[in-house]
C-alpha cells in the first residue's frame, strides 16, 4: 500500500494537517438534516447544543429524560445504573477480561500514586503550599461503537488516587439496549461511586449544572463526539474540563534498524480508530519505507476494520523522509503530536531532544497500544498540537494547590516597607495603611 510521501521539514509541515475539534461546519449533511428534523429548519447544530444545555439547566431531570428519548431513543424511568445492572454486567464478561481490567487498574494506580505531589511548609519563612483534591468529578464515556472501558480506567483511577471524594460516570443507554458491560465493570473496578445512563449534550449539562438526580460536579473529563466537545467548551467556567480533543494521532520515528512489521502494525493500530485518525511515519531509511508499505497490505487484509484503516491511511497517513533522526525529532517537536514513538537504535539517547509530545513511547516493545490499555499512564492525551502547552491526564488535573502565608513578626517588619512602596506606586492607600498600622503597632509594642 503506497502512502503519500513527502521530503524534509518544510514540505512535511505544509501537508500535515490539523483538525479543529469544534468545527461544526465539517459535519456531514446528514447530521445537519437530522438537526433540522429534531429542532426545526432554522436551528443550527450550535443552536441545538445551546438549547439542550439551557433546557437541562432550567428543567433538570425532565429535560434529561426528554432528550434521552429524542436523541438516544431510550425511555428512562431511573437515571442511575442499579446494582442489578452491575451484577449482570459482571456475569456477562469472561474471567480473563475481568482479570485483565484488574491488572490494568493496578498498573494505572501504581503509576499515578508515584506522581502525587506533596504538601510543603517552611515554618522559618512562613510559606508553604497545600495540595487539595477536587470534591466531585464527572466522567463521560461514549456509547455505541465507541465504548471504551479503558478510558473509564484511565480517567477514574487518577481521580481516585488524587483523593477526589466523589466520582460519577455518565454513559448513554441507546435504543433501550444494555450499556456496554465492560464499561460498567471498569467503572466498578475504578471505584466510581455512581453511574448514570445518559449521554450526549444532556449529560454534560447535567454534570455542569446539576439536576434533581445528578449533583453538579467540579470537573468533567472524558472523550465524546463533536457535540459533546462543543458542550464541554460552553460549560467551561461553570466547571473545569479536561480539554477539547480532536482525532487521535501518532508519529512513528524509525531508522533503518526498525522492524518493518512492527512499524506497519503500529500505523494500522492508529488508523483503525476512524477515518480522521492520523498515522505518520518519519524515517531516514527509504529501504524501510518499501518494507513497511509491503507489510501494510498483508496486515490490513487480516483485520476486521481494514476498510477504515485504508480510508484513514489514504486520507491522513503520511511518510516523511528526512536526512537524520535528529531532523525527524525536530519535525515532531514542531507538530507536537499526541503520541510519539521512537523505533530507533538506543531510543533513550534521544529523549532529551523531545520537547513537545503528549506521550513518548520508546523502543520496539513499548508501542502506543500498550499505553492505550495497560502500561500505566493515562491514555487521555492532548491532540491537535496542544501538547505544546498541555499534558496528559494525571492526578495533577484533579488537584488544587493552596499557597500558605504565615509570616513571623520579624519577617513582616523586614518586608513591610517594600510592600508599602509598591502599594503606593499602585495608588492603593488602603493596602499601604493595612501594612503601616501593623508596623506602627510593632514599633509601639517594642518601646
Amino acid at each position: 500500500m503506497k502512502l503519500n510521501t513527502v521530503h524534509g521539514l518544510q514540505e512535511a509541515e505544509g501537508v500535515l494537517t490539523r483538525f479543529d475539534p469544534l468545527d461544526i461546519g465539517a459535519l456531514p449533511d446528514s447530521i445537519i438534516q437530522r438537526t433540522h428534523e429534531l429542532f426545526g429548519p432554522d436551528t443550527s447544530p450550535q443552536d441545538s447544543i445551546i438549547k439542550i444545555l439551557s433546557d437541562v439547566r432550567e428543567q433538570g431531570d425532565k429535560a434529561v429524560f426528554y432528550y434521552a428519548e429524542l436523541l438516544d431513543e431510550t425511555s428512562l424511568t431511573n437515571v442511575e445504573v442499579t446494582q442489578n445492572d452491575l451484577a449482570s454486567a459482571r456475569a456477562s464478561l469472561s474471567d480473563h477480561l475481568i482479570q485483565s481490567l484488574h491488572l490494568a487498574a493496578e498498573r494505572i494506580e501504581h503509576f499515578h500514586k508515584s506522581t502525587l505531589p506533596e504538601n510543603w511548609v517552611d515554618y522559618q519563612s512562613g510559606l508553604g503550599e497545600l495540595v487539595r483534591p477536587l470534591e466531585r468529578v464527572g466522567l463521560y464515556a461514549p456509547g455505541g461503537t465507541a465504548s471504551y472501558p479503558s478510558t473509564v480506567l484511565m480517567t477514574a483511577i487518577p481521580a481516585r488516587v488524587a483523593g477526589v471524594k466523589e466520582i460519577v460516570l455518565t454513559t448513554p443507554k441507546r435504543a433501550n439496549q444494555p450499556i456496554n458491560p465492560a464499561v460498567l465493570v471498569a467503572a466498578e473496578i475504578s471505584g466510581v461511586d455512581k453511574i448514570y445512563q445518559i449521554g450526549g449534550v444532556q449529560a454534560i449539562g447535567a454534570l455542569a449544572y446539576g439536576t434533581e438526580s445528578i449533583k453538579k460536579v467540579d470537573k468533567i473529563c472524558g472523550p465524546g463526539n463533536i457535540f459533546v466537545a462543543y458542550a464541554k467548551k460552553i460549560v467551561q467556567g461553570q466547571v473545569d474540563i479536561d480539554g477539547i480533543f480532536g482525532p487521535t494521532e501518532t508519529i512513528v520515528i524509525a531508522d533503518g534498524s526498525a522492524n518493518a512489521q512492527f512499524c506497519a502494525a503500529d500505523l494500522i493500530a492508529q488508523a483503525e480508530h476512524d477515518p480522521l485518525a492520523t498515522a505518520i511515519l518519519v524515517t531516514n531509511s527509504p529501504e524501510l519505507v518499501s518494507l513497511i508499505e509491503g507489510e501494510l497490505d498483508s496486515q490490513i487484509a487480516n483485520i476486521d476494520r481494514g476498510p477504515t484503516v485504508k480510508d484513514s491511511l489514504l486520507k491522513q497517513g503520511k511518510i516523511v523522509l528526512v536526512d537524520s533522526i535528529s531532523e525527524a525529532i525536530e519535525l515532531a517537536n514542531r507538530i507536537a503530536p499526541e503520541h510519539l514513538c521512537l523505533m530507533v537504535q538506543n531510543p533513550w539517547d534521544h529523549v532529551d531532544q523531545v520537547r513537545h509530545a503528549g506521550g513518548l513511547f520508546l523502543g520496539e516493545f513499548s508501542p502506543e497500544v500498550m499505553g492505550d490499555y495497560i502500561a500505566g499512564p493515562s491514555h487521555v492525551m492532548p491532540t491537535g498540537g496542544t501538547a505544546r502547552f498541555s499534558s496528559a491526564l494525571s492526578v495533577h488535573q484533579f488537584l488544587r494547590t493552596m499557597p500558605v502565608v504565615g509570616l513571623s513578626q520579624s519577617s513582616f517588619s523586614e518586608l513591610g516597607d517594600a510592600a508599602i512602596a509598591i502599594a503606593q506606586a499602585e495608588g492603593l492607600g488602603g493596602h499601604s495603611e493595612a501594612i503601616r498600622i501593623r508596623l506602627n503597632h510593632l514599633i509601639s509594642s517594642q518601646s
